[in-house]
């Protein structure tokens, strides 16, 4: 809500100087009895007419501030208007194959890829986001658009037992991965379209290979950050046994050659993650990009809002004459 003559506000003021002037002079304006004792009055209990008088004053001050309220024309409006913004098209790939249960990074691999990603989310307000998510076979978890509660709640539901449990194959397909995240930006108006792919492994199953998927994304004008994340050797990795886990450790095959050769290929970068705390740092980096301009429409129209004020004060004006002439009635 806004007010469109917010000057009418120095009217409150006025507020001071009257309830100075009540406190200081109210009681010569009441009708008074002179005795010439009071002594067998000393006891008399206060009248509960006399504690509620300044209810009288109370309702005369919230009268005055409405009826300024209603002055300064409160306005409630959709606020539209023409404005560009700067942003860009990123397609966020990300492995869930059945290796990124490993827990070299903490508490594993898919968990800390998702944390990361939403701080990165939610760090680029302007951006049209969109989630592409692959194991050995590749699907769009989510399409570019700049709801970004709808990505991050999509994002928090994704989960690597898809490939576990037989839902979909097992396996890395990075090609395919790249190529499904292409796909959703090929038809982008956008000066600066990304996919940022994060994997844990080679590619080892689908129809395209990295590099096909890479030339078309170059092609494209599509920049692809890659991100290998894994340590350098072996991860611990919990194997579901007979009454509970047992974790064995397995191989690290990053494919860092071809990770690096498709972001060559498409001007992006490489990195490589080893922690939590490298994989923080990687999404920095990234968040560097440059921007884009978009254009966002907006129209305006206001409505007045005065009426609330306009009734709240005429009942109150109401019930202040009740009470004056019926429970404070003064006499003579």
């Amino acid at each position: 809500m806004e007010f469109a003559n917010k000057e009418y506000f120095l009217l409150l003021l006025l507020l001071i100087p009257y309830v100075i002037w009540y406190l200081m002079y109210r009681k010569k304006t009441e009708p008074t009895v002179r005795l010439s004792d009071t002594h067998a009055y000393r006891f008399a209990a206060r009248s509960w007419k006399v504690t509620l008088m300044p209810i009288q004053l109370l309702l005369r001050l919230a009268i005055f501030v409405l009826l300024v309220l209603i002055l300064a024309r409160p306005q409630t409006h959709n606020s539209w208007k023409n404005k560009s913004v700067e942003g860009i098209d990123i397609m966020m790939a990300m492995d869930v194959s059945g290796s990124m249960l490993a827990e070299d990074l903490k508490p594993n691999r898919i968990e800390a890829a998702k944390q990361v990603a939403a701080e990165f989310i939610a760090g680029r307000p302007n951006d049209n986001i969109g989630l592409t998510i692959f194991a050995g076979e590749a699907f769009t978890q989510c399409p570019m658009t700049t709801d970004h509660a709808s990505v991050l709640n999509l994002l928090r539901g994704v989960r690597t037992d898809l490939a576990t449990r037989g839902l979909i194959e097992d396996g890395t397909a990075i090609g395919m991965g790249l190529a499904n995240a292409v796909s959703r930006l090929k038809d982008s108006k956008a000066k600066s379209k990304v996919v940022i792919l994060l994997t844990d492994g080679s590619n080892n199953r689908g129809d395209l290979s990295p590099m096909t998927s890479a030339e078309i994304a170059k092609s494209l004008g599509i920049r692809v950050y890659t991100i290998g994340v894994g340590t350098n050797k072996v991860a611990p990795y919990p194997m579901p046994v007979a009454g509970g886990v047992q974790y064995v450790n397995i191989p690290v095959e990053i494919d860092s050659k071809t990770l690096s050769e498709i972001a060559a290929a498409t001007d992006g970068g490489f990195y490589r993650a080893t922690n939590n705390r490298e994989l923080q740092h990687i999404y920095r980096e990234i968040d560097k990009l440059e921007k884009s301009k978009l254009n966002v429409t907006q129209f305006s129209k206001r409505y007045e809002a005065y009426q609330p004020f306009a009734l709240a004060a005429c009942l109150l004006l109401l019930l202040e004459l009740l009470l004056r002439l019926t429970i404070f009635r003064k006499l003579p």
